[in-house]
């Protein structure tokens, strides 16, 4: 089938195109990108100046399966993908059974080719049960098709362990995505430690909880020329360590989530358990240093961390909710207020949610590339909605921006040309 989108805002930060035209997409692919494009096509999409980009890139999603599809399971979590504009996301290992071995990799990437509605990456285990202590088959796991490896939520806290992580992930070339949080620094705490917490009543955790961390997987990073990525930065002296890094040639990229970027601790005093989450919302002066860090690149892209999960754990008191939120439905809406306040162009927050990502991890996407896979988001900026049960695709709700007026909504999404999300539809 040939479709052509005709007369839309295209954005494309691969090269920097950024104008109104058309785009054909015929067999699954882009055959054209171009002003009047002519000839004979099934189907015309009026886009009317909507923004068209390359489909968004999550580095970090947690899809569920197997194991507790009571909360997610990869069809509802693609479906949940496809209407947030994401045509590309990495579920993480800590699954049931945890993804520690190229049979579990093989059964994600399997159920993915027969559910999901976009493609799935995997991110394998660092060491085997997440437990810290040995090394998972690298080699292995990347023969199966793992794209990274993770220990997810849990820190490796044994610094000899880390090493050899990063050094062994390097040899099979694929990086490492680091929780950087001292958990004996930590303690007991569930929101960030401050003002609000202690008005709260809620045990803290320092930031420097995160701080010393980052800064000892970046001197690890250092020592063995591994690929250390961060996942979900909250400090602001984070983001300082990571710019010092990359200017003297440590392989370190980086993440920050919408949450992170939208939201400060102020929020915990509402004792809403959708506002814990870890690494904890930390304050306005922390915020406003992970948004100048996107900006200048210190933080390559956004990465939804998307968890989902069910009622029961978090309609309980705040000390003993699950920590997470899902993402993948609200991550662009997020986004584009940065693009209202001018801290990014419309083509610098594409390329921070498809091009940068996708770069990131080796990944193919992010750009209209012609004969690429017509993998593609329709965006209306201006579109006002509510997430709610009723707009949801995800099997959970704990959103921190549930029924929350936002702005902006991927109103139709292609997957190697085929439409796998569409506003006109539901």
């Amino acid at each position: 089938m040939r479709t052509r989108i005709r007369g839309a805002r295209v954005l494309d930060p691969a090269t920097g195109r950024d104008e109104i035209a058309d785009v054909d997409i015929d067999d699954g692919v882009i055959r054209a990108v171009g002003t009047g494009l002519q000839g004979a096509v099934d189907e015309v999409v009026e886009a009317d100046e909507h923004w068209l980009a390359p489909g968004l890139v999550d580095l970090h999603t947690h899809l569920r399966e197997p194991g507790e599809e009571y909360k997610e399971d990869i069809e509802s979590g693609t479906r949940a993908a496809a209407a947030g504009g994401f045509t590309t996301v990495c579920c993480m290992a800590n699954t049931d059974p945890i993804n520690d071995s190229p049979a579990v990799t093989a059964y994600v990437l399997r159920r993915a080719r027969q559910a999901a509605v976009v493609r799935v990456h995997v991110i394998a285990a660092a060491t085997q049960g997440l437990r810290g202590e040995v090394m998972s088959e690298m080699v292995s796991l990347a023969g199966a098709g793992a794209v990274a490896f993770s220990d997810d939520g849990l820190p490796i806290m044994d610094a000899s362990v880390m090493r050899r992580v990063l050094e062994y992930s390097r040899g099979v070339g694929r990086p490492v995505v680091a929780h950087c949080e001292d958990l004996e620094l930590k303690g007991e705490g569930v929101v960030h430690e401050g003002a609000h917490s202690t008005c709260c009543g809620l045990p803290g955790s320092p930031a420097e909880a995160e701080t010393v961390m980052v800064a000892r997987d970046i001197e690890l990073a250092r020592l063995t020329g591994g690929h250390l990525h961060v996942a979900h930065v909250s400090a602001a002296r984070s983001v300082e360590l990571i710019r010092d890094a990359r200017a003297s040639g440590v392989r370190v990229t980086a993440e920050v989530t919408p949450h992170h970027l939208a939201l400060t601790d102020e929020v915990i005093r509402s004792y809403d358990t959708n506002t814990k989450m870890a690494p904890p919302l930390r304050t306005g002066a922390d915020r406003d240093a992970l948004i100048a860090g996107l900006a200048d690149g210190t933080l390559d892209c956004i990465a939804t961390d998307h968890a989902p999960h069910a009622i029961y754990e978090k309609d309980v008191e705040y000390t003993a909710a699950a920590y997470g939120v899902t993402g993948l439905e609200t991550a662009l809406s997020i986004g584009l207020d940065l693009v209202r306040s001018e801290v990014l162009s419309p083509l610098e927050l594409i390329r921070r949610m498809s091009t940068r990502p996708a770069r990131v991890f080796g990944l193919r996407g992010g750009a209209l590339e012609i004969g690429a896979p017509a993998d593609l988001v329709l965006i209306d900026p201006e579109r006002v909605w509510k997430l709610g049960p009723a707009e949801t695709q995800s099997r959970s709700q704990n959103s921190a921006f549930l029924g929350r007026e936002l702005v902006g909504r991927a109103i139709r999404t292609w997957v190697e040309g085929r439409t796998v999300h569409s506003l006109e539809e539901r």
